[in-house]
């Protein structure tokens, strides 16, 4: 019940900032239909999306094919307006935003993060580039194993007050010090795949140094602003005002399918280019040193075929999802115009039956409406 409530409140609870709705928002066309009987195989047997969507513990779930709304539905208390956390979707915001600044030489994603962070001379960050942060293939030791309590995702979470059981074992005030403090390596550089939520706060960072801007501003200059959103989003942010980018976005869902729609559309919407068609199709990029180094990781058992690039999970020529504990995604089918929105509060942050049913589910709608 504290998920249910406080995934749609996290600005009442946390310290957040803002980004602003436009000034002239678009609105997603619609083109409404009854789905609910659609079947499909799920892990247990032949389903439906009705019996997928009130299992799953869904707050919202948008369908678009064709650039319209064909599905649309909240539960949960949950209205068409509400702002709800994203968790590590957050993060595919940031890798779109990486591929803006590099093609406006604002930054290079070969260079390493201390050249922007120079904090992080004397940590375990000394030879990562941005390229390896967005890639997850940095060599820094960080645990993010969600059901454990000590590992350093959840201290590092506590930094912004997601686990005050932790805060006083917790020694950094603010995400950079956090940062500073880790010291230890589990890899060399780009040898594996390996998912650690620090590095897209260091993504972060690294944006806000090389331009000398607020990096909520950034994001809100080059993404949102551009997005035509209808509502404000607002992320989690530490005590220097700087957001928690890893995993403390907040938005509506029809905001959120409109950045779908942006990567469906090969980094376009509404007639305007946002992201380099070139990132994006970099993303989807499917090479054999990209399978080979996920395929080395826990993820690579449970996700054969796909890779991660540029903070986004690729499942193939034409697929990204972005996806974030606890029951969220956006789905982007390029191949059959298609982007599905699912917003929820789970009981637990990884849970298999759940999580299956339901991507077998969204895979299933992708391919057959």
């Amino acid at each position: 019940p504290n998920n249910r409530w406080s995934f749609r409140n996290m600005s009442s609870v946390f310290d957040t900032v803002k980004l602003s709705k436009s000034d002239t928002p678009f609105t997603i066309p619609k083109n409404l239909t009854d789905l609910d009987s659609f079947e499909f195989d799920g892990l247990e047997g032949k389903t439906n999306l009705r019996e997928m969507l009130d299992s799953s513990y869904t707050d919202a779930f948008l369908i678009l094919k064709d650039n319209k709304i064909i599905f649309e539905e909240y539960q949960n208390e949950m209205k068409d307006s509400d702002l709800h956390l994203m968790n590590s979707v957050s993060k595919s915001f940031v890798g779109m935003l990486l591929g803006i600044l590099e093609n406006e030489a604002k930054l290079s994603t070969t260079d390493k993060v201390i050249k922007y962070i120079p904090e992080l001379q004397n940590s375990a960050f000394q030879e990562t580039t941005i390229q390896h942060a967005l890639d997850m293939t940095a060599a820094v030791k960080f645990t993010e194993d969600y059901n454990d309590s000590t590992s350093e995702f959840w201290h590092e979470a506590a930094v912004v007050g997601w686990r005050p059981d932790l805060k006083s074992k917790v020694s950094s005030t603010n995400l950079l010090e956090f940062m500073t403090s880790l010291k230890e390596t589990s890899q060399k550089e780009f040898e594996m795949f390996d998912y650690r939520t620090v590095l897209t706060n260091i993504l972060a960072l690294t944006a806000e140094r090389a331009c000398q801007i607020k990096f909520q501003d950034l994001l809100q200059t080059y993404i949102w602003d551009k997005l035509k959103t209808e509502h404000d989003a607002q992320i989690v942010s530490d005590g220097n005002d700087f957001p928690y980018m890893g995993a403390g976005m907040n938005a509506s869902a029809r905001d959120l399918a409109k950045f779908g729609l942006m990567l469906m559309n090969n980094g376009a919407f509404n007639d305007t280019q946002i992201v380099p068609e070139s990132w994006i199709k970099w993303t989807l990029e499917e090479s054999a040193e990209y399978k080979n180094i996920f395929s080395k990781s826990e993820y690579g058992l449970r996700l054969p075929g796909f890779h991660y690039k540029n903070q986004i999970w690729v499942g193939g020529p034409e697929i990204m999802i972005c996806i974030g504990i606890y029951g969220q995604a956006i789905y982007v089918d390029q191949k059959n115009k298609v982007v599905i929105v699912k917003l929820s509060s789970h009981p637990e942050p990884d849970d298999p039956l759940i999580l299956g049913n339901t991507f077998l589910g969204i895979a299933a709608l992708a391919e057959n409406i």
